[in-house]
């Protein structure tokens, strides 16, 4: 994602009455797992879906509007984040179960709520969501997947919120889903997602998950301020491995260091600005295309204006 520009601040008087809770300023390290960047011009937690839709019906197109979920892939630059960002809270985050296999999940509702809801609905499948951190829109919006499952496999149709306020339901196959990418309209906010499993069993369901939550905690840093994965696998790689062979494993740049426990993540070990976890991503990537040829791509979104 390249460089964003900046708007001219939007006056309190030009934008749309809200029910949620709109903030000018917000302040966003809080909210994403670095605890590093800088502010939203806006931040938005809308009371509903209705409330959603009037409020982008009515917002001048030329303000950009981003969804932001737990912050858990996203670099906020230092600069902060222009425009709208819209934080889906309590309201979007219910799971439903609509028949034996199906569940109707709110868009801020988290990989563990689903999964817990699954389990005890006795439907199998979503087991893996439970390892991404992160909510319902995020997984729609990026193809989210680990241990060879992805949001592909389980979603049939989620319900959006254009740009424009338009609401509309997008089948699986309107979404163009590759690799950790999918074609969901610029601006749009992903308010709910069906996904579909199989029958399991609880107790075998919950094996499961106890398998995938072991292997997690074994292999990556998940007590660190960190962002994820940094980098998609290449075709026929795994990032860690080449950033590993590229002797990047403990690399510094201020706070900022690849993880020595797993390579594809980089920390924040105390007060790294985001200039620094970015440009530590950079040097890795250079000398990973330095020593192997391959050239790496970002997985963690970067968002918002170099300061």
């Amino acid at each position: 994602m390249g460089e964003t520009v900046g708007v001219e601040v939007t006056a309190v008087a030009e934008l749309p009455k809200v029910r949620g809770k709109l903030t000018a300023n917000a302040p966003l390290a809080p909210l994403v797992w670095f605890k590093s960047g800088g502010a939203a011009e806006w931040l938005f937690e809308p009371a509903d879906v209705s409330d959603l839709a009037d409020f982008l019906a009515q917002l001048d197109p030329a303000v950009p509007v981003m969804g932001l979920g737990l912050g858990s892939n996203m670099i906020v630059r230092d600069g902060g984040v222009p425009g709208v960002v819209v934080r889906l809270g309590k309201a979007f985050a219910s799971v439903e179960q609509l028949d034996a296999t199906t569940l109707r999940c709110g868009g801020g509702a988290s990989g563990i709520l689903v999964s817990s809801k699954a389990r005890d609905a006795g439907i199998s499948g979503v087991e893996f969501l439970r390892s991404i951190p992160g909510t319902v829109g995020g997984f729609v919006r990026m193809n989210g997947g680990a241990y060879g499952r992805e949001t592909c496999n389980v979603l049939t149709e989620c319900d959006v919120v254009l740009r424009s306020g338009e609401r509309r339901t997008l089948a699986l196959a309107d979404l163009g889903y590759t690799y950790r990418h999918s074609e969901l309209p610029e601006g749009a906010i992903v308010v709910s997602a069906t996904f579909r499993g199989h029958p399991g069993e609880p107790v075998a369901i919950q094996a499961e998950m106890d398998r995938i939550a072991a292997a997690r905690e074994e292999s990556q840093p998940l007590r660190s301020k960190t962002g994820g994965s940094t980098f998609k696998n290449p075709q026929g790689h795994k990032a860690w491995q080449l950033v590993d062979e590229a002797g990047c494993r403990g690399l510094r740049k201020g706070d900022a260091q690849v993880s020595e426990k797993h390579t594809n993540f980089l920390l924040n070990l105390g007060e790294a600005s985001s200039a620094d976890i970015e440009a530590l991503g950079e040097e890795v990537r250079a000398k990973v295309k330095a020593k192997t040829g391959v050239e790496l791509e970002w997985e963690i979104q970067r968002v918002g204006i170099v300061k």
